[in-house]
């Protein structure tokens, strides 16, 4: 779990974070920090966010945390801070893109239009797969480690929240606003019960599910 960031406490372990992926120091503030939400679930968009911080104060930087730790309460009243005091671009991909394409294909694109709009000496995605895109850096577990890949964190996280909150209304049989598009159990025999809704991700071969796969792919 993700403890509160300090700026003055954590400033020789963010020295070490960034002498190991050869950033210099002086560039802290200006690195943009990147994340995602949805990536591993079966229904819905996926969101990628980059994000710069723009002198943000010590009172707001206090409070980021990895998005995965905070309630959706806090992360949706954070988003709105982080909105005024960074700059971020934020990209969505919806399920038949991700059927189309291929989840892969989809976060590199998402990265690779980050990085044509934000402008930053350096680009850190949390994790440790950078899609073949040689300017940018990974680090696993960033979302606890940097303040700008928590702030994309969050982002991400909110922005997917909303977005499966909206769906629940049309397909409440699925319950998304509780499993937000994840495979839980109930979920998985919620199709099985009603079948695949518009916005399942058909493509993701789940073994439980093989049989309504197949009657998708005739």
């Amino acid at each position: 779990m993700a403890s509160n960031f300090n700026p003055t406490l954590e400033s020789n372990s963010v020295r070490q974070i960034l002498e190991s992926l050869a950033i210099p120091f002086c560039q802290y503030p200006a690195i943009c920090g990147i994340d995602e939400a949805g990536r591993g679930c079966i229904a819905g968009s996926l969101f990628v966010c980059g994000v710069v911080l723009k002198n943000p104060p010590d009172r707001f930087l206090s409070q980021l945390k990895d998005s995965k730790v905070l309630s959706q309460i806090t992360r949706d009243s954070l988003a709105e801070q982080i909105k005024q005091y960074t700059y971020f671009h934020l990209v969505q991909t919806s399920a038949d893109m991700i059927d189309a394409k291929g989840l892969s294909v989809c976060i590199r694109d998402s990265l690779l239009e980050i990085l044509s709009h934000l402008n930053a000496p350096f680009y850190v995605f949390d994790g440790s797969c950078n899609f073949k895109i040689d300017t940018l850096k990974t680090l696993v577990k960033g979302d606890s480690k940097l303040y700008a890949i928590s702030a994309a964190s969050i982002l991400a996280k909110s922005a997917k929240d909303a977005e499966m909150l909206q769906w629940h209304e049309k397909y409440p049989q699925y319950d998304f606003a509780h499993n937000k598009g994840y495979g839980t159990k109930a979920h998985l025999n919620a199709i099985k019960k009603y079948g695949f809704c518009a916005i399942h991700r058909k493509s993701y071969h789940i073994k439980s599910l093989s049989n309504l796969f197949k009657l998708c792919e005739k």
